[in-house]
């Protein structure tokens, strides 16, 4: 039998990123033989990934890459069992690791088949939960090309990024800034122009049903009713709609006394307050319609008009 040294130890430990006792195990089990020894972690690996396959995973780190020119990005999520282990070093190096040969891959499916110095990219998560010793796997994996693409990412939790149509001066601290807004508030589409009427209208009978439902309950308590509303996104706001709304408006100034010649000052708010009021889909899924979080006195869309360039894409990935 040969002699482990120490310089064994660690070059299987820089290899596979097992721990030194593991690593010595592994070698004297094998007899000196370092590819045997790698092969004894891997089938730990094995082993602890099939124990531990029904585990909840939702704990890990988010992170993303940008290539050298700024045209394409990936995200991923690492996800583990516990935030401890989420929050180790050297779990959060491999995360960037991967998400940086993630970028050359269109698909998850497609990274985690490709190589990883002489194994799939899938064996070296199932090697690494050996290592850990909990559940590890790639979750949310998402690539954006454009123009000039940058990301966000939100204490390891959350990851996004953002496509513009041109690589502007100011581009990093737009794209930024956007994928903040996605990070934080999410989105399914860039503009309400987007919905489907029938989409919009599914999504309002589903919302009155719940407000309805909780009503009932309020009412029985005797506690204040919710708002049922008519509508839920400015699709549905035609002119019509809003010259109503005005008329209504009036009359409510009216009513309560107020000076018919200050009302051209204070009829604008109130109407812009019922469209904020009647477009909550779109603020919680239409990316350029939200409030947005670092000035909620603008849209989105009016904060993005600023830099003469259009947004052309986002994505999003989250733990949990």
């Amino acid at each position: 039998m040969s002699t482990i040294t120490a310089a064994d130890v660690n070059k299987l430990r820089q290899s596979t990123g097992a721990g030194m006792m593991d690593c010595k195990k592994a070698l004297v089990e094998a007899e000196g033989d370092f590819d045997k020894a790698i092969q004894i972690l891997r089938e730990k690996g094995q082993k602890v990934a099939a124990n531990r396959s029904d585990r909840e995973s939702s704990e890990g780190a988010a992170v993303s890459f940008i290539n050298a020119d700024n045209t394409k990005g990936a995200i991923i999520t690492l996800n583990c069992e516990t935030d401890f282990v989420g929050k180790n070093e050297a779990f959060v190096t491999l995360a960037k690791d991967l998400v940086e040969r993630a970028i050359n891959f269109s698909s998850k499916e497609e990274f985690l088949a490709s190589d990883f110095n002489g194994i799939t990219v899938a064996e070296k998560l199932i090697e690494q939960t050996g290592v850990i010793g909990e559940k590890i796997e790639i979750g949310g994996f998402e690539i954006l090309e454009g123009a000039f693409v940058g990301s966000y990412v939100h204490v390891n939790k959350i990851a996004a990024l953002t496509a513009i149509s041109a690589p502007i001066a100011n581009a990093e601290t737009l794209t930024k800034d956007v994928s903040m807004q996605v990070a934080s508030m999410g989105a399914d589409t860039l503009s309400y122009k987007d919905f489907d009427p029938a989409f919009v209208e599914s999504e309002l009978a589903a919302r009155i049903a719940v407000i309805e439902k909780d009503n009932e309950e309020a009412k029985r308590l005797g506690k204040t009713l919710k708002n049922v509303p008519k509508y839920i996104s400015f699709s549905q706001l035609t002119p019509e709609v809003i010259k109503q709304a005005e008329e209504d408006a009036k009359a409510e100034l009216k009513a309560e006394g107020k000076p018919e010649q200050i009302w051209d000052k204070i009829l604008p708010g109130k109407v812009q307050r019922f469209i904020s009021d009647n477009t909550t889909l779109d603020q919680e899924k239409a990316l350029l319609d939200q409030n947005f979080i670092k000035d909620d006195s603008k849209k989105v869309g009016d904060y993005v008009k600023g830099f003469n360039v259009e947004i052309t894409g986002f994505k999003r990935v989250t733990l949990g």
